[in-house]
Parts: C-alpha cells; sequence; structure tokens
C-alpha cells in the first residue's frame, strides 16, 4: 500500500451532500450545521493499520481500521449510526474505498 495516502486532507466540494444527509434522516438543525462543516481528515498509516483523524469545528473523532478487515464504527453526534465497514484499497485508482451497512 503506498504512503502517498497518509497526509493531511481538506475536503473541498461534496456532491449532493445535503441530499445525504437527509436520506440519513438527520434533522434540519444539524444538517445546517454539516452543510457550513470544513473537515480535515489526517491520514496516518502504523505498519498494515490505518488511522484516519477527522476533525472539524463541531467534533473530532479518530477510526482506525485494517484493509480488507471488518470494523465497527459509531458515528456519534450527526446522525449516531452504529455501522459495520470494510475498507479496500484500489490499485488502479489509488484510494481507500469503504462501504458500511447499519446494525
Amino acid at each position: 500500500m503506498p504512503a502517498s495516502l497518509c497526509g493531511i486532507w481538506e475536503i473541498i466540494s461534496n456532491t449532493n451532500f445535503e441530499g445525504y444527509v437527509t436520506a440519513l434522516g438527520i434533522n434540519p438543525y444539524l444538517r445546517k450545521i454539516a452543510m457550513k462543516l470544513k473537515l480535515r481528515k489526517i491520514t496516518e498509516q502504523q505498519g498494515d493499520q490505518f488511522i484516519i483523524k477527522i476533525t472539524s469545528t463541531f467534533q473530532n473523532y479518530t477510526i482506525t481500521f485494517k484493509v480488507g478487515q471488518e470494523f465497527k464504527e459509531f458515528t456519534k453526534g450527526l446522525d449516531s449510526r452504529h455501522m459495520k465497514n470494510q475498507t479496500a484499497y484500489s490499485a488502479i485508482d489509488s484510494c481507500l474505498v469503504s462501504s458500511n451497512k447499519t446494525f
């Protein structure tokens, strides 16, 4: 896995983000907050483990996972979902792709 995925990343745009958070059932007040957030993701790799720290003025949280292994995540604060995630690496696109399901 290339180390080029590591670093500090700022989200500069989201396509149809408001539709996404509406579909999640997030209340209108929190949706307005979410739409204005400037998120920063800090990606680190320690061996075969990835650590992604998401920071904003609203809340900060950390996700730790190994590529190809399922892990649990709780999206506390915004939509409070308990999810099972699995992340794969795409060598073609040089990116991490995450899929999740609510349980």
